[in-house]
């Protein structure tokens, strides 16, 4: 009904449906549209069969679920490809939560993610009015920060039963602004009159304590759900590996990367701020000197003349 699904449960009176027997008073039309009991054309018979018959879009169903050992698109994929092998003409393959987001925008990612880097490096552009400085994030802080983040991806040694099998996760939804820092601070010390080189080695080194402090304070307050056991281990696990390894390597990184980054990409702000100047009216200055009103003497002393 428009568009949506409701378990509808039809049920006569207790009173008629208090042992199996009555079942056979119930009324169906028969032929020429004329109410039979069912006891006319159909009997009673015991058997076992499931407890509960399961559907999915109004048909019935099957629910299969497991822990995939790749990851869940691979997984899904081997289970279509199997399904296609062994299920007889007129079965389907339909999925639920996570698996069904996956099928269903999986193929939308690539231009949500364009779309995105495209928003983030117009709002940098805006912030450093530069269409030059918002490289500098998008190809320094941000993959370091994916670098640090997806490492946990693969670090599994191929053989054996290493320490990193407990610190392996997959990529999920929880995965920097580290490298803004730099380069605003940077972008300022230019307009003051500073050489690239000069400006960037002091933002460097003023703006590495706020960077510190942040990535210390957020690598420690996740730093636990790497430790957790029991239910719902695995979730925390991988927020955890992924918030901790992104801000540890990603920090790490980009106090070397971005300043380089910024060497080989960033305008000269600075030239800018000296044209400016340049620009800027003078004020007309009288240089006639001023002289002292000169002093005479008379009778009594000196008066001013």
């Amino acid at each position: 009904m428009e568009g949506l699904s409701y378990k509808v449960i039809p049920q006569i009176k207790r009173v008629d449906r208090l042992n199996p027997e009555q079942l056979k008073n119930i009324y169906v039309t028969g032929p020429n549209n004329q109410l039979v009991p069912l006891s006319t054309i159909a009997s009673i018979e015991h058997k076992t069969v499931a407890r509960s018959l399961n559907r999915m879009q109004q048909l019935n169903a099957v629910t299969i679920s497991g822990v995939p050992a790749a990851s869940v698109d691979a997984a899904l994929k081997f289970l279509e490809d199997e399904a296609h092998k062994v299920l007889p003409a007129g079965y389907v393959i339909d999925y639920t939560g996570g698996s069904r987001q996956l099928r269903i925008e999986g193929s939308k990612f690539g231009a949500v993610f364009g779309l995105a880097i495209v928003l983030i490096f117009l709002v940098l552009a805006a912030q450093f009015n530069s269409f030059r400085d918002p490289f500098i994030i998008l190809f320094g802080s941000v993959p370091l920060a994916l670098f640090g983040a997806g490492i946990f991806m693969f670090l599994k040694m191929p053989f054996g039963n290493f320490f990193t099998d407990g610190w392996t996760t997959s990529f999920n939804i929880y995965s920097s602004k580290n490298g803004i820092l730099i380069v605003q601070f940077a972008n300022e010390l230019q307009r003051k009159g500073m050489a690239k080189l000069a400006a960037v080695a002091q933002a460097a080194r003023i703006r590495l304590r706020p960077i510190m402090m942040v990535s210390v304070a957020t690598v420690a307050g996740h730093f636990p759900l790497t430790l957790v056991t029991g239910a719902g281990a695995a979730a925390r696990n991988s927020i955890g590996l992924v918030l901790v390894g992104g801000m540890t390597i990603g920090t790490i990184f980009t106090l070397f990367i971005v300043p380089s980054l910024y060497m080989l990409i960033a305008k000269e702000h600075h030239e800018k701020s000296l044209a400016e100047a340049e620009e800027e009216p003078v004020e007309d200055v009288d240089l006639t000197p001023e002289y002292a009103p000169a002093l005479t003497p008379d009778g009594n002393g000196w008066k001013q003349g």
